[in-house]
Order: C-alpha cells, then sequence, then structure tokens
C-alpha cells in the first residue's frame, strides 16, 4: 500500500480513518498532493473528484445531508478554499458535518510574495464550529486538533476546518506509513442539561392554553414517530404548520401556510383568532415571510423551542429552548400532555379546506405558466422519490401544492442562496438507492452548471429545469416593471437554454413550451434510459407574475 511520506499527512488519513469519515471530495491541485495520494491509494475511502471547489463543496454537502455522516472536503493552497465558503455557510446553519481540510504553504511562506497563497488560518472564523491550525512537527498538539475537530463535526453536526501546512517536496510516497496515531483518546464532556423546572411548566402551560400552534421548519423524513404526530392532530387545541421541508404528513396538519394567512393578513379579528397562546416550534428555518411577520406582531405568550443544538428567536419572544431531539422530547413529554378543548383546530380546518377548494379552482382556470408547470410537475412525479428544490421562485411555489408522502425533500435553506442546487442534489443522490429529482429555476441551474462536470451523475437523476428567461421571482416584488433598468439588474432577462449544456455532458434533453408538450413529455420523463434526464419546460416571462399575484389577490 502506498502512504505519502509526510508524516502530518499519514496523522489525517489515519485520524479520519479512526472517526469512520470514508467519503473524500477531492479537488485537483498541487499543494494537496499528500492528501490526494494518502486517501486515493487507500480502499477504505470512497473518493471523488471534482475541479470547481464551489461545485465539490455542494456535492459533499448534499452526501453528508443524505448520509448522516460527516464528509471530508481536500483542496489545494490559496483561493481554492475560498470557493467553499458558500458551502460552508449552509451546512452551519443547515447542521450539515462537514470536515474542510485545505494544504496550506508553511507559515514562513505566508505574506512573502509566495504564489497561491493567502491568509488560511481561520478563514471561516464567523461561520465554523472549529478551526484546527495544525502546525509542523508538532505531532501531540496536531493529533489533539485534528480528533477535536472530527469529533466536533460528527456530534454538534456542523463545519470544522483543518488547516494543513506542507513544505516540498509534496509527491514522495512511502509503502509503510511511519506514524501512528496515539491509543489514548481525547474525552470530550457535554454542558448540555435538561431543565427540569421549565419542563414543568412547559406542562403546565401547555395543558393549560386553548391554541397552541406547532411550527415545524426543515426537518428529516420520518425522523418524528407516526403515534406522536397522529396524537398532536387529534388535540382540537393544537394546529401544525409545515412547510414542503418539513417532511411531516398528516390529513389535519397545515401545509401551505401561506394560503391560511394571506386572505386574512388585514383583518385584525381573524388574526386574532390564529394567534396562539403557546408557540411550539421545531426543525430548522423557515420559508414562509407571512408567518414570520404574524407571529412577530401577533407574539405568543410563550415561545419554546425543541433541537438538540440551537435555537434562532426568529419571533422575538423565545421562552425557553429544550436541547434535545424532537422525538426524544415528544416521546418524554406526551404521556403527561392533556387533551385540550375549544375549536381553535376545527375553525381553522374549515378555513384550510375552503383555500384548497379555490386553489384547485384558481390553478385549473389559469393559462401556461409557472404555477401550471409545477402543479404538473408535482402530480406526475411517482414514488419513492429524493426531491431537491433549488430556492427563490422554486421553493415558494413549492409551498402551495400538497407533497406525497413518498418523497423525501430537501433544499438549502440554511442561507437560501440559489447556488449549489444543482451540486448538492448530485451529491445527495450518490449516497442513496432512491432515484432522486431535482427541480430548479433558470437562473439557479446556469448559475451551477459546473455541477454537471463529474463523472457521478446517476442514470435515474432527472432535472426539471423551468426556464422562464430570468429572475421570475423579482417580478412580483416591489419596484418598477419592463424598463431596462429592471430586466438587466434585477430580473436578468436571458435567452440562455440547457441544451447544448446537456449535449456536451451526455444528459438527456427535452424541452417543452405549453400545456399538452409538457403533459406528454413528463409520462415517460422518469422511465429509464441509460442516462441522467434533464426537462426544460420555457415558461411566459411576464405571465407568471400576474398569475401568482391575483392568486392571493383572489384567495381573500
Amino acid at each position: 500500500m502506498i502512504y505519502p511520506k509526510i508524516p502530518l499527512a499519514q496523522y489525517i488519513l489515519q485520524w479520519c480513518k479512526k472517526s469512520q469519515i470514508r467519503d473524500i471530495v477531492i479537488s485537483p491541485g498541487s499543494r494537496n498532493a499528500p492528501l490526494t495520494i494518502g486517501f486515493t491509494h487507500d480502499d477504505f475511502f470512497s473518493c471523488y473528484s471534482i475541479v470547481d471547489e464551489r461545485c465539490a463543496a455542494f456535492f459533499a454537502l448534499g452526501m453528508a445531508r443524505e448520509s448522516g455522516c460527516p464528509t471530508a472536503l481536500v483542496c489545494t493552497s490559496g483561493s481554492a478554499l475560498l470557493n467553499y465558503y458558500p458551502a460552508v455557510c449552509e451546512a452551519y446553519y443547515s447542521d450539515i458535518p462537514l470536515v474542510v481540510i485545505s494544504a496550506d504553504r508553511p507559515t514562513s511562506k505566508i505574506d512573502i510574495g509566495d504564489g497561491q497563497t493567502i491568509r488560511q488560518e481561520n478563514v471561516y472564523a464567523n461561520h465554523i464550529l472549529y478551526s484546527a491550525n495544525l502546525r509542523e512537527d508538532e505531532d501531540r498538539y496536531n493529533a489533539g486538533e485534528i480528533q477535536r475537530a472530527l469529533h466536533i463535526a460528527e456530534k454538534e453536526r456542523g463545519p470544522v476546518h483543518i488547516n494543513v501546512p506542507f513544505e516540498e517536496p509534496l509527491y514522495e510516497m512511502v509503502e509503510t506509513p511511519e506514524v501512528e496515531v496515539l491509543a489514548e483518546e481525547l474525552y470530550f464532556t457535554s454542558d448540555k442539561t435538561e431543565d427540569e423546572k421549565e419542563t414543568d411548566i412547559f406542562i403546565e402551560r401547555w395543558n393549560n392554553a386553548n391554541r397552541k400552534l406547532i411550527l415545524v421548519g426543515v426537518n428529516a423524513p420520518k425522523s418524528i414517530s407516526q403515534y406522536q404526530l397522529d396524537q398532536l392532530a387529534d388535540d382540537p387545541s393544537v394546529l401544525v404548520f409545515t412547510e414542503t421541508t418539513s417532511n411531516l404528513h398528516h390529513p389535519d396538519f397545515f401545509p401551505g401556510i401561506d394560503k391560511i394567512i394571506a386572505p386574512v393578513e388585514q383583518i385584525e379579528e381573524e388574526l386574532e383568532k390564529l394567534r396562539p397562546d403557546l408557540l411550539l416550534t421545531f426543525g430548522g428555518l423557515i420559508v414562509s415571510k407571512k408567518i414570520k411577520a404574524f407571529l412577530r406582531k401577533y407574539s405568543p405568550k410563550w415561545h419554546y423551542h425543541i433541537d438538540s443544538k440551537k435555537a434562532y428567536d426568529t419571533y422575538f419572544c423565545l421562552t425557553h429552548h429544550f436541547k434535545e431531539d424532537p422525538d426524544t422530547f415528544f416521546d418524554r413529554i406526551m404521556p403527561v400532555l392533556t387533551r385540550g378543548e375549544g375549536d381553535y383546530a376545527s375553525y381553522w380546518r374549515r378555513e384550510r379546506d375552503s383555500r384548497e377548494l379555490y386553489h384547485n379552482k384558481y390553478v385549473n382556470q389559469q393559462p401556461f405558466s409557472d404555477m401550471k408547470v409545477y402543479e404538473s410537475v408535482f402530480a406526475s412525479m411517482p414514488e419513492p422519490r429524493v426531491l431537491h428544490l433549488s430556492n427563490s421562485a422554486t421553493i415558494r411555489y413549492s409551498q402551495l401544492f400538497k407533497m406525497k408522502p413518498g418523497w423525501q425533500i430537501y433544499c438549502n435553506r440554511g442561507t437560501s442562496g440559489i447556488d449549489g442546487s444543482t451540486s448538492t442534489a448530485i451529491g445527495a443522490s450518490v449516497k442513496t438507492s432512491i432515484p432522486t429529482t431535482l427541480i430548479t429555476g433558470d437562473l439557479s441551474f446556469f448559475y451551477d452548471s459546473n455541477a454537471l462536470w463529474n463523472r457521478y451523475i446517476k442514470e435515474d437523476f432527472r432535472i426539471v429545469l423551468v426556464n422562464n428567461g430570468g429572475g421570475g421571482i423579482f417580478r412580483i416584488l416591489p419596484g418598477h416593471k419592463n424598463t431596462p433598468n429592471f430586466d438587466t439588474y434585477f430580473e436578468t432577462v436571458h435567452q440562455l437554454t440547457a441544451e447544448h449544456l446537456c449535449k456536451m455532458y451526455g444528459i438527456g434533453y427535452t424541452a417543452v413550451s405549453n400545456e399538452d408538450e409538457l403533459k406528454l413529455a413528463l409520462n415517460e420523463f422518469y422511465e429509464p434510459t441509460g442516462q441522467p434526464k434533464l426537462l426544460e419546460v420555457f415558461t411566459p416571462r411576464t405571465v407568471n407574475d400576474v398569475v401568482l399575484t391575483d392568486y392571493f389577490k383572489n384567495l381573500k
């Protein structure tokens, strides 16, 4: 077996193996050659080569999210690791374990005019759980830093950075490692304690509240037991608001939050009826701006958040943070919660059902547009399916339609950027046997087009590209539309198509521009053909915003 000759590289390889980190995404370079040599010559590791570091980082993020295990990124020195930063931020805010291992020049070579050299130590300072800045010839120190970083990535669920200085020569190899990780372990203590007094107070407040709202953000599929969901749904004093990314399903829950709030957001009496006494939240970040605005103005008496790691005071009224995972919390607390009374749930379920009738009638009457496309795509998509959604218009349209229980739904909502959606979906598809589909808008797709530049796109991978010729989401925002300034600097009008990209990367391509063509294409889109496929749907740029705006106006 072949090993890099540099001892520090050997330490990193052995600690990664000891920590069971198997997936390694490498961007080619020279300064990281010792690590590349070591990882790629050891069958324990599964190595992936992706040239574009920004794409590589989102690819690794998708792998880590899907597998639940840390994925390592390996890059050369200089600007390479700066290209990781968008994905590092997403991992930080979405609690995804990434291990960034960056090669660096020795300290003596920094800021003296050496090529491909920047100040790499603590470069992610504001968005990293731990930065391990290794030193030359300090084995004991380095071993502790490496182990600490890998432990934090796994246990605290987030990104860490290990910066590794290498001096030339970089390409020398040996057949036997010169170093060995020490047998003793570094032990870490947790300060997580459950406040029994706060639990008792919560139970009393819950049991006495007549209006309780549970709001669920980004949530992993099948992370909450169905029994607990059924118990919550059966309580007439409880509303459960979910989003597309919540991955929770029950006929008595409330997906499509904006459909509930939009018709009453100017009606004081109705908003007071919706105001909860107690708000209980779990999961990641919330898409709906309407629910945020509502809860900030019509604050509950108490807001409790359940998460093993952190709690954001999104609604400016956080009462207490229960530091445990939601399933454990409900398993612990459910036996002592009493069933409430009143018509809080029944009233709003009637409102929900009337909105749904309107929704179906409205969509059926509309001309070919983004809204019609999303309706057809969601209706035709089979189960089971891993479904990735890009940000901006795509994730917001998805909030208006029912999701199928057999879908596992993901979106990069940590930073909510349009960058990296395609790379993330492809990376995730590598770690699942379930077919994966990405639904994306045109700006997000073309922004991340280098995502297609790799050898790992599976035959059952599908992309639905809704191309409305620009950033259509901006047309529904305040501003003067249809001016040269708006078209260029806000909407970014273009005439790009994915056809030639698909031809270059060996992806099956179909284009449609009306409802009949779309339905015909969707009939065979998911059938196996021996290659990944992309369906590009061209929609009318100046119609989409009118259809969506009128949708919410008429909900009232």
